[in-house]
């Protein structure tokens, strides 16, 4: 047998069967196999979505000859991000799913994460144009350059069961838009077809105060969501009060299931339980998949009374962000898979699947019309997030936001309990935030 000079002439005094073994492990060691990066990404994407993202990995892996994914789910992205903060520098994930904070910090207050734009620098994604316009805020820093990767990027929508409001007997079957309008028809659905369950929602603070002041063209806070100069406050006022108002005579009048937590409006909703859901619109791939369910997809409503035409809610979710302490190895692997998920046929899969927003411009020109066929409104409240928005809309950045957004919930949740009136919970809510920007 000729060995080669790589191997050194020290294998001609070993014994035959060990010489045959070095030189077997040595070639492996050169082989592509050996060279492999291994990656790993920490998500805490819900049961469907997470079904969706391991088959493409898997798809991935099958791809990429020389670097592999591995993927740790977790029950929650507190969970996650408990975890992940706990974790020493570059002893954690690769990439890892962060919600939106909402923070005036470059890396949106996220400790141990390395801006994206710094990753693309190195290794761009090329023919790839995001999707989503950079005033709209969504992992991006203030001069618009992407920190993460605007993965899980979703909206608030409203959710219908077209069974329902045919059995209630309501023509057009969709969804009035106009709160007041609304009403009646959820008075309709009660009486008619889902006394159980006519109305609900697993996103108070989105509902009723984020997305109430966006989708009315209002501020939501008083210097204009942070834009201008001053520091913001919030300022609820007769809209607001007016509003949460309302839903209380609804939670009353047994019109709506007050908000659930942990998926079960979201499954309530899937099981042909709930008429109307108002939720996020990563649940929209649930329910496709679910059996029996025909559903459509609408705007939130708005009050006429504030604003002649509704506007676009805030873009929300989580990204994936890329950790900081990786080696130069590392970083190109990681690039290569975040343009691999960018590829027009593999992010449109991931948006029709899931009901996040498109990656790239690319991705939504990928999918077909017939995609959106018996999907109410979707294709257009997907459509206008890739213009720039109104001033509105353009996202928020506000100091603690994650305790403020906590606090809120709390607030909304003894109102809705009968607990404090509308003008009470909102004025105590105003009051705690501003303590809790002050960072008292």
């Amino acid at each position: 047998m000729k060995i080669h000079r790589l191997f050194g002439t020290r294998l001609h005094n070993m014994p035959k069967a060990v010489g045959l073994a070095a030189v077997a492990a040595a070639l492996a060691a050169l082989s592509p196999a050996a060279s492999a990066t291994d990656i790993t990404v920490w998500h805490a994407l819900n049961p469907h979505n997470s079904a969706v993202f391991e088959k493409l990995v898997k798809q991935f892996n099958r791809d990429s000859g020389d670097v592999t994914v591995r993927l740790e789910s977790f029950g929650s992205p507190e969970a996650l991000e408990s975890k992940f903060v706990g974790s020493a520098k570059g002893a954690g994930p690769s990439l890892v799913q962060l919600n939106a904070r909402r923070s005036p910090d470059p890396n949106d207050g996220h400790n141990n994460v390395k801006p994206l734009y710094s990753v693309l620098a190195k290794h761009p994604i090329k023919d790839a144009k995001w999707f989503i316009h950079p005033e709209s805020g969504i992992a991006r820093d203030d001069k618009g350059r992407l920190l993460a990767f605007p993965y899980m990027a979703e909206v608030p929508v409203m959710f219908y069961n077209v069974g329902a409001f045919k059995k209630a007997g309501l023509k057009p079957e969709v969804p009035n838009r106009a709160w007041d309008q609304l009403q009646g028809q959820v008075v309709d659905l009660a009486n008619r077809a889902t006394r159980n369950c006519p109305i609900t929602s697993d996103q108070p603070v989105s509902i009723n105060l984020e997305n109430l002041a966006a989708v009315n063209n209002q501020f939501f806070t008083s210097n204009q969501s942070g834009k201008a100069k001053g520091a913001p406050s919030f300022s609820f006022d007769n809209v607001f009060v007016r509003h949460l108002s309302l839903m209380i005579s609804w939670v009353r009048n047994e019109l709506m299931v007050k908000p659930e937590f942990n998926s079960v409006a979201t499954q309530r909703f899937a099981n042909n339980e709930c008429a109307v859901l108002l939720s996020d619109s990563s649940n929209l791939g649930t329910f496709r998949e679910a059996r029996s369910l025909d559903f459509g997809v609408s705007g939130l409503p708005y009050y006429p009374q504030v604003t002649p035409k509704p506007g676009n809610p805030f873009v929300s979710g989580s990204a994936l962000w890329v950790t900081a302490g990786q080696n130069t190895e590392h970083e190109k692997a990681v690039a290569e898979f975040l343009a691999w998920l960018a590829q027009p046929k593999n992010a449109s899969a991931w948006f029709q699947d899931t009901g996040f927003l498109p990656l790239t411009e690319q991705a939504f020109a990928a999918t077909s019309s017939s995609y959106f066929n018996n999907l109410g409104d979707w294709h257009n409240l997907v459509a206008v997030y890739n213009k720039k928005p109104a001033v509105t809309a353009s996202s928020f950045k506000i100091k603690n936001y994650p305790r403020i957004r906590a606090m809120f919930h709390e607030k909304l949740h003894r109102a809705l309990d009968g607990k404090d009136t509308a003008p009470t919970a909102l004025k105590s809510a105003s009051a705690e935030a501003g303590k809790l920007m002050s960072g008292k």
